[in-house]
């Protein structure tokens, strides 16, 4: 053991100057070890918080680990191994606390308590041993001076006694307290060595101790479940490895397309007309006010026979609108540029995309109810392909059915009337006028400012007649046909014209209103399997060189009208009949007594508004003025 520094004893009944300079040198020395004492017991309070926090930590962490399982996750599935390996790490979390809480109370017991107790007992008794030979050296320096101010002339032999007496009690207790002053600092030179390496020794006892039943919990079944966890481990980051590396090659092939892909009116791929289903953004025009609007982008989607809308953050989409025996056409907007509209028994929706032509054809495959055949693909391409040929010249229909396999069939068809070829309804390569009849504005315009409108059907200045209809229609075509007395040429003309429509991409078409006069028109009917499709042929005269009036022709008109075509049909039919009865007064009388009339006799209800009429008006509100 080396040296050890200390006070004499003998010396301390003299109290030189040369003992008091080394009595400061002791003092300070406990002074410098008392502040690095209070600076190492927050280091190892530090130490035994932080292992205690340890210890409440784990036990947090191992609670944690059984709550992955009644997480909701949703997309969880396949999570039952990587639970599994979870319940068992909690299992050995909860022995492992056990262990930290231990550890921390060795801490306590055997670091932090030994330290506390050397500077609560032998520093604070240093200190308190300091101030009580201060105040006994102070005694004795007082009761000198009263010794050294004795008289000397006049000696008074009890007064001096008693100062000698105080001089001799004063520095018996300076000595008693010097004593005990220097025992203690000639001491604290030996606890000072056993309080800094007590607490240290107490501490790798208690880590030793941890460590030793730490390894006891991880026996060898734990290293052979660590060992599976991390073969599981690197098989996941295989998979990570391989999946982030087939991110990269496809980011970097999405990447390198040319920046006309980013552009919003880019050349785009040929359209497919064969989809039935559609999803994507669009901007739809919703009223904000009583005359303002406003365009709001959604995500639109089909389900079915719906046009399906989701709004950024919702669950789930809800339903716009139904789409059997709707019909979709591009339309002019003052505000948007590719727009187009759907048309539905309950009124209209206007919605705006670049991609206007593949959402028309997809929309209006739809409203054919194509999805719900057993092979919606295979129907959608058949319709294609029949619309393709609707503008290819037709030679005959018995090409068609040459080598037919189905004779009985063939012979049926022989014995029932032959239908018309084609050709000889229209000839082959008869151009298609998309383009004849006014907008509805310009037709209120016109009305307006008094004019006259001209109607190409032979409209005259004359207007006598006892029945007038309008009928808001969306004009489709017109073409010349050889024969103008068959409901067959109405209906391939309807074919054709559509055809056509769809092979051009021509689905832009403009409001108007119908009104015609009938002495002109040879035949009109309805489509048989869309309701709103309607047409009827027009007899012109065509006049020779001289004046002469030359051949009759005739051209078939087709429209798209927001009333049943059948309606129309009948309105026209009622009108024929009116204009055959004009010639004689009494026929007249006789059809007007007929016809079901309004209670003040001036409108004419039309067909399926008499069920209507007790109620004041069917549910069209359509009324021909008589």
């Amino acid at each position: 053991m080396p040296a050890v520094h200390k006070l004499l004893l003998e010396e301390a009944l003299q109290d030189s100057p040369q003992t008091r300079s080394l009595l400061s040198v002791f003092e300070e020395d406990a002074g410098t070890l008392t502040d690095y004492t209070n600076q190492l017991l927050q280091s190892m309070q530090r130490v035994y918080g932080a292992q205690n926090e340890m210890g409440l930590a784990t036990e947090q962490l191992s609670k944690q680990l059984l709550e992955y399982e009644k997480q909701n996750f949703a997309l969880g599935k396949g999570d039952e191994e990587v639970i599994s390996v979870l319940q068992h790490f909690a299992k050995v979390v909860e022995e492992l606390n056990s262990l930290h809480a231990e550890l921390a109370t060795q801490m306590a017991e055997k670091m932090v308590f030994p330290l506390i107790q050397f500077r609560e007992k032998d520093l604070t008794e240093i200190s308190t041993l300091k101030e009580i030979f201060g105040i006994a050296t102070d005694e004795h320096e007082v009761s000198m001076v009263k010794y050294s101010r004795l008289p000397k002339k006049r000696e008074n032999e009890k007064v001096k006694a008693e100062v000698v007496a105080e001089v001799a009690y004063s520095r018996r207790k300076q000595h008693q307290a010097s004593l005990q002053y220097y025992c203690a600092l000639n001491a604290l030179q030996f606890r000072k060595r056993v309080a800094m390496l007590d607490p240290l020794l107490g501490y790798t006892q208690a880590q030793m101790n941890f460590f030793r039943k730490g390894m006891d919990v991880v026996s060898k079944k734990m290293d052979s479940f660590l060992m599976s966890v991390s073969n599981m481990t690197q098989s996941i980051q295989a998979q990570l490895d391989s999946e982030a590396e087939s991110m990269r090659m496809s980011q970097r092939d999405l990447l390198s397309v040319d920046d006309t892909v980013y552009m919003p009116d880019r050349d785009r791929e040929p359209v497919n007309r064969t989809l039935i289903q559609k999803a994507g953004y669009l901007n739809i025009r919703n009223k904000t006010g009583l005359v303002t609007t406003a365009w709001d982008r959604l995500y639109f989607f089909t389900q079915g026979g719906n046009l399906m809308c989701q709004p950024r953050g919702a669950v789930a989409g809800g339903m716009v609108l139904d789409l059997d025996n709707s019909s979709v056409m591009a339309v002019e907007c003052e505000d948007r540029r590719y727009c187009f509209q759907i048309t539905s028994p309950t009124g209209k929706t206007y919605l705006w995309e670049p991609l206007v032509l593949q959402w028309i054809c997809s929309l209006n495959n739809i409203s054919r109810q194509i999805y719900l055949t057993d092979n919606p693909e295979a129907v959608a391409i058949r319709l294609n392909q029949t619309a393709i040929q609707a503008v290819t010249p037709i030679t005959s229909f018995e090409k068609k059915h040459e080598g037919s396999p189905n004779r009985e069939r063939s012979e049926a068809q022989q014995r029932e009337p032959k239908a018309p070829e084609p050709e000889e309804l229209i000839a082959p390569g008869t151009p298609i006028q998309f383009d004849i009849m006014l907008p509805a504005s310009e037709f209120l315009d016109q009305n307006r400012a008094g004019g006259r409108r001209t109607n190409p059907f032979g409209e005259t200045e004359e207007d006598n007649s006892l029945l007038q209809q309008v009928f808001a229609v969306r004009f489709l075509g017109s073409m010349a046909v050889r024969s103008g007395h068959s409901p067959e040429v109405i209906y391939e003309a309807m074919r054709q014209v559509l055809a056509a429509r769809a092979i051009h991409n021509i689905f832009r078409t403009a409001e108007s209103h119908l009104m015609f006069q009938l002495q002109d028109v040879t035949q009109f009917a309805a489509h048989q399997e869309n309701s709103r499709l309607v047409g009827f042929v027009v007899e012109s005269q065509d006049w020779a060189e001289g004046g002469e009036e030359g051949e009759a022709s005739y051209s078939a008109f087709v429209f798209e009208s927001n009333t049943e075509g059948e309606k129309i049909c009948y309105t026209i039919s009622l009108g024929k009949e009116i204009i055959e009865a004009k010639k004689d007064p009494e026929a007249l009388a006789r059809l007007l007594k007929s016809m079901p009339l309004t209670s003040d006799g001036k409108f004419l209800l039309l067909e399926g508004e008499v069920g209507g009429a007790e109620n004041g008006a069917g549910p069209d509100g359509l009324e021909s003025e008589a």
